[in-house]
């Protein structure tokens, strides 16, 4: 890594491309050129830049001349920019995309660059506040052998930690992160809406269950899934199990009902690791077998 330098030009400044901006730029690296579509994070955090770093529109891809491009645009506008960038770039930079789906494979049309792709693995909720949350983060990164040598750089300078992938496997990479982010805070407002139904509002029932689901996090910080996993499906508790399911049948949606009997078994593949009680888990197997059943019919 030589040759690396430390300049840097962002494609896509929303939410992540303005976090990462920020973020870069405490670490000593250059951030030369901001350049959106759509200015309005841009106006918010301009002042956060030397006075050195220039605002682009995407008609002004031939101005850029840094060590490095990241491309933080939505998914879908990535090969179009891609396009761009070669029919205007008279250099071979590193050139790197931060999709979380696609692999750097969308990145060919830059054949003369060193291609790869950059994914933290947090979720962003906006640029000023997301600036500091890549402290030990993983990173998923992946492309050619040089530009995963940088990546892995720009990941620890961020103060995160960095892992590869093959390439092929980037989409079902992404597929793991969404459920373990975007499907939590679905399963989580299934849960809200359970509790409310007890009486409370969903605000209320959502306070109520973030301390559980905080220490269950933090359970899973020490122990595996199975270690962590507790409650009714742990226990292998077939009376309190249809107790529940006669109340759900009677106040919640068929869609939370069936998301309960889903995770349900999920469980206990995992109560199958820990418990030894064959029959038990059997009994409970049926019953949920039965309960899915039942629900289609």
């Amino acid at each position: 890594m030589e040759n690396f330098g430390k300049t840097i030009s962002i494609i896509g400044i929303g939410r992540l491309g303005g976090a990462l901006a920020i973020a870069l730029a405490k670490k000593g690296y250059e951030i030369e050129n901001l350049v959106a579509r759509d200015t309005q994070t841009v106006e918010k955090i301009k002042h956060l830049f030397s006075p050195k770093t220039k605002i682009l529109s995407p008609e002004e891809f031939s101005e850029i001349k840094s060590d490095i491009i990241l491309i933080a645009t939505q998914d879908f506008e990535i090969e179009t920019v891609a396009e761009n960038l070669a029919e205007n770039l008279s250099y071979q930079p590193f050139v790197f995309h931060t999709s979380g789906s696609l692999s750097s494979e969308i990145l060919e049309k830059l054949k003369d660059c060193k291609i790869g792709s950059i994914h933290p693995l947090v979720s962003i909720s906006d640029a000023i506040i997301g600036a500091e949350k890549f402290a030990d983060v993983y990173f998923c990164v992946e492309g050619e052998a040089e530009a995963v040598k940088i990546a892995e750089k720009i990941s620890g300078d961020l103060g995160g930690k960095s892992f590869s992938i093959e390439t092929k496997f980037k989409a079902l990479y992404h597929a793991s992160a969404v459920t373990a982010c975007g499907h939590l805070v679905a399963l989580i407002d299934v849960a809200n809406e359970m509790l409310a139904k007890c009486g409370l509002d969903e605000e209320n029932a959502q306070k109520i269950l973030l301390p559980l689901i905080k220490s269950t996090v933090e359970n899973l910080a020490v122990q595996n899934t199975s270690e962590a996993l507790t409650g009714t499906f742990a226990r292998l508790d077939t009376e309190t199990f249809e107790r529940h399911l006669n109340i759900m049948k009677e106040n919640v949606s068929g869609e939370a009902l069936e998301t309960y009997l889903q995770l349900g078994m999920r469980s206990l593949h995992l109560v199958k690791e820990q418990n030894s009680n064959r029959q038990k888990l059997e009994d409970m197997r049926k019953k949920l077998s039965l309960a899915k059943k039942n629900l289609k019919c």
